[in-house]
């Protein structure tokens, strides 16, 4: 064989940081995407998004020899153990779409061997992972099927990938085995359970974030709603108190994870998951609740309102299912104009900051980059939930 590892959608934020790490541990890894652009940006030793670290170990595993980035699914056949990081998204009604994963079998399906095995690694509707398994069974190829889920930090892959302990789950022995070899090379803290406990941990851990967030969320309202800052209520909360060290501060929860997996969660149990839809509905209310508070102070259709940050998170460019948008489109309806600024995220609808701050009557702090971190905004009406600026976050 000419790899060890091919990574199907190997140059997105999963596969990427994976595929380099392997690489710089001896394996020899293909990665595979269908984006040329993406292929074309990672083969001249750049990547396409935000991640510490990557870009020397990217280079150094391509002048080495021990990672190639293509776009031909040839190397599927060509690799001992085949990763995808293609997870299960939800439809327009929050409930699981089978219809990806069946169409990434079925186009890849001539190029997996016999007892190649097969490494689920992104988010599945718990079951997934069995029915590709009978997938490929029905059609007569014997593949090991094993979830391995992820847990990474979006921006801090290169070291959690080692610093985290690694699932590991298979239907059969071998693909225990391969997975089991495979992630050792990143550390000996192996933790092995059955494929939909694996699947299950993986939902748990996020919608267990998910509702921790929406706590600090409603929580944040509470004390705005009187008036008070919320952040010197965190402090007394948690300093020095390990039974809430944990505890988060409010923001906009929101990304392409943790919401999608807890509606997956909740259709897993016949839509029997009242935490989760009830955190959905407080995360996903924050934008609208940030606007109402200030309906109730300004006349909005006579303001100009500059949203900063259109990333779903701190110092990332990555505006995947960001709270931000939905921001925008309530504002556009409300406000005279509606500006929108963010120093990472290539969109060319955005302005650069200098003009939103000059044009608008209404600052909102809409995502936590550090460089917004010391602007002067006294001559502006400013609503910062995360608390940027210092102002206790109040509304």
């Amino acid at each position: 064989m000419l790899y060890d590892v091919c990574i199907i959608g190997g140059c997105g934020h999963i596969g990427l940081p994976l595929g380099v790490i392997l690489a710089n541990k001896g394996k020899k890894v293909c990665t595979l995407d269908i984006n040329k652009a993406s292929v074309k940006i990672v083969q001249s030793g750049r990547i396409p998004f935000i991640e510490e670290g990557i870009e020397p170990l990217l280079r150094k595993g391509l002048e080495n020899g021990n990672l190639t980035v293509t776009t031909d699914p040839k190397c599927i056949t060509e690799s001992r153990v085949v990763i995808c990081v293609i997870g299960t998204p939800v439809d327009e009604h929050l409930n699981p779409n089978f219809g990806l994963m069946k169409k990434l079998v079925d186009q890849y399906f001539d190029y997996f061997r016999d007892e190649q095995t097969l490494i689920l690694r992104s988010t599945v509707y718990p079951g997934i992972s069995e029915r590709i398994r009978a997938w490929f069974a029905d059609r007569g190829k014997n593949i090991h099927v094993a979830f391995c889920p992820e847990r990474i930090v979006e921006g801090k892959a290169m070291t959690e990938l080692e610093s985290l302990p690694q699932i590991i789950s298979s239907f059969s022995e071998e693909g225990l085995s391969a997975a089991k070899n495979l992630f050792s090379v990143l550390t000996s803290d192996i933790v092995k359970v059955s494929p939909m406990e694996a699947e299950l941990t993986k939902l748990f851990n996020n919608a267990w974030r998910y509702i921790k967030f929406a706590a600090a969320n409603q929580f944040y309202m509470i004390a705005n709603n009187y008036g008070l800052d919320f952040y010197k209520i965190h402090h007394a909360m948690t300093h020095n108190y390990d039974r809430a060290k944990d505890f988060p501060r409010p923001g906009l929860a929101a990304g392409p994870c943790l919401f999608k997996d807890s509606m997956q969660l909740g259709a897993f149990n016949h839509d029997d998951f009242y935490m989760g839809h009830l955190a959905m509905l407080i995360n996903e209310g924050l934008p609208n609740y940030i606007i109402k508070k200030l309906k109730e102070k300004y006349d909005l259709s006579k303001m100009t309102a500059g949203i900063l940050g259109m990333a779903f998170k701190a110092d990332c460019d990555d505006a995947r299912e960001s709270l931000s948008y939905k921001l925008k489109k309530i504002l556009q309806i409300q406000a005279r104009h509606t500006l929108c600024t963010d120093p990472y995220v290539d969109d060319k609808r955005l302005l650069p900051l200098e003009e939103v701050l000059d044009k608008s009557d209404i600052i909102i702090i809409a995502t936590p980059h550090s460089v917004y971190r010391g602007l002067k905004l006294d001559s502006k009406i400013v609503a910062d939930v995360w608390n940027v600026l210092g102002n206790g976050g109040i509304i």
